[in-house]
């Protein structure tokens, strides 16, 4: 008899388990607490879905290489739907600059390295018509999970679910229960307070997510590109542009946390549109000559980076239960790999669960290919955002200045790196790879080849790299908020007091 699996939520990370898992003939039924999409198209979706249980539906997404990748290889058919829907790929050759035009030639495998954009809502809309199309696959809404249902035992089983809808409480029963539930899950929880030893890492990411999105007037083209990056790190200030489906587009500012004025204040329209018409490579995109906004502006706190080990030390702590997505590992948004990492896990349970039928091997076996697959990505981020954290907070310190060591790291970064890899084709394929996790993230730099290019462009010195520099993003700090009508003054010793 084929295995049943309830799945908790609906969400990417529940669609990607559902895709993952329904090849395999178990019988997967996925409990979502919110109501379904409305009937209609990716327009209806974005304005009538409510989605109390996914915080970020209004933000900027984008379906990195990976998973662009896993959909063209193991679903083809949702990968027309997609597009077909008007999801967008930007391709490789978008990103090339002017220097790498002047020697580009391409090459096949510049096709994977390819990013799958829109709005979220109409990437979940398609998905989940998609998954709810498969004949072994039941999505239910309406239906909220109060508990876990645990037989007693040194290591906690995990049979079935509490659920409440529209027909009251009641159990179901499963042999496999999948966490997809997000950032709000009390799942672990309830299993650390039944005796479950569950490794658990958190940190702040230290910053605060803003996002409006908009559409182009009729007849409007999206704006060239031009030397004024439409992405970019100004420390106080991160930017960036998502086009996105049907003639939309989303931009969205990250604001560090010490920042408080600021971003207090850029949940203002108003304010909001008025940071991004003082960056040049967003001003053409806010004109309203091309484009009109469609939306409040969206903020999301309360970002943290968490990494959760079911089976420390290698030994599984609980049996019947794999939490999959944000509910296993969670990541700062900024780095645009959430997803990727709740299809990824999802696919690893896939191969765990036909590797084993020990319900501990199963959850040894998954929690070892996670460490092994998502590690590395998860370690760049944490000590990516541990570093924005450190400088916003060093730019801020009267009279800081940065170590021996700090300078030359940042030098090696910024005069050798980045002029190395928008110089050279070869280097901003390389590099692309680990952005897009079809690689280790680090591999690239540590290929004697290309550390010896990227250290030649560093010994070149600035006056011969001149046209590889981006151009400052923006105005200075101080320029900015006086220009918003904010003041720059902070309360510096009560911001950088460490906590109590």
């Amino acid at each position: 008899m084929a295995e049943r699996v309830l799945v908790i939520g609906a969400g990417m990370a529940g669609l990607w388990t559902a895709l993952a898992l329904a090849p395999t003939g178990r019988e997967v039924i996925l409990l979502e607490r919110d109501p379904p999409p409305p009937t209609g198209g990716p327009d209806e979706a974005f304005e009538g879905w409510t989605r109390r249980g996914v915080g970020h539906l209004r933000h900027s997404h984008a379906f990195l290489a990976r998973l662009r990748i896993l959909i063209r290889d193991e679903h083809p058919q949702l990968l027309t739907e997609l597009l077909g829907a008007g999801c967008r790929d930007l391709g490789f050759e978008g990103g090339l600059t002017d220097i790498h035009r002047l020697s580009y030639v391409a090459d096949p495998v510049d096709r994977d390295l390819a990013v799958l954009t829109s709005r979220r809502t109409t990437l979940e809309l398609v998905m989940r018509r998609y998954v709810e199309r498969q004949a072994n696959v039941v999505v239910r809404s309406g239906v909220f999970v109060r508990e876990l249902i645990l037989a007693p035992g040194a290591v906690p089983l995990v049979t079935g679910l509490v659920v409440e809808d529209a027909d009251g409480r009641h159990e179901l029963a499963a042999d496999l229960v999948v966490d997809a539930a997000g950032r709000t899950s009390m799942a672990v929880e309830q299993l650390i307070e039944a005796g479950a030893t569950i490794g658990q890492e958190t940190e702040d990411c230290g910053i605060l997510y803003f996002t409006r999105h908009y559409r182009l007037n009729p007849g409007a083209s999206e704006p060239e590109r031009s030397k004024a990056p439409a992405t970019g790190d100004l420390e106080y200030l991160k930017f960036g542009v998502f086009p996105g489906d049907n003639g939309c587009f989303s931009i969205t500012l990250c604001v560090p946390e010490i920042e408080e004025e600021l971003r207090k204040k850029i949940v203002d329209p108003a304010v909001f549109d008025a940071a991004c018409a003082r960056l040049p490579g967003l001003a053409p995109w806010v004109d309203p000559a091309t484009a009109m906004p469609i939306s409040r502006v969206f903020g999301m706190g309360d970002l943290h980076s968490r990494w959760r080990d079911l089976a420390p030390g290698g030994r599984a702590s609980v049996s019947g239960f794999f939490p999959v997505g944000d509910s296993l590992v969670r990541s700062n948004p900024l780095y645009g790999r959430g997803c990727s990492f709740a299809a990824v896990s999802a696919h690893l349970l896939r191969d765990a669960l036909q590797m084993f039928s020990d319900p501990g091997a199963r959850l040894e076996a998954y929690q070892r290919r996670v460490g092994a697959e998502l590690r590395p990505y998860y370690d760049a981020m944490r000590d990516a955002d541990r570093s924005a954290i450190r400088r916003a907070r060093q730019a801020l310190t009267p009279g800081h200045r940065p170590s021996l060591k700090s300078r030359i790291t940042r030098r090696f970064f910024e005069d050798g790196v980045a002029v190395a890899v928008r110089s050279d084709v070869d280097l901003f394929r390389a590099a692309l790879r680990g952005f897009h996790m079809l690689e280790d993230p680090q591999a690239w730099l540590r290929r004697p080849k290309n550390l010896a290019k990227v250290l030649g462009y560093w010994a070149r010195g600035r006056e011969r790299n001149a046209a590889a520099y981006r151009p400052r993003g923006g105005p200075e700090r101080e320029e900015m908020l006086r220009d918003l009508g904010l003041s720059p003054e902070l309360d510096i010793e009560r911001l950088l007091a460490p906590a109590a």
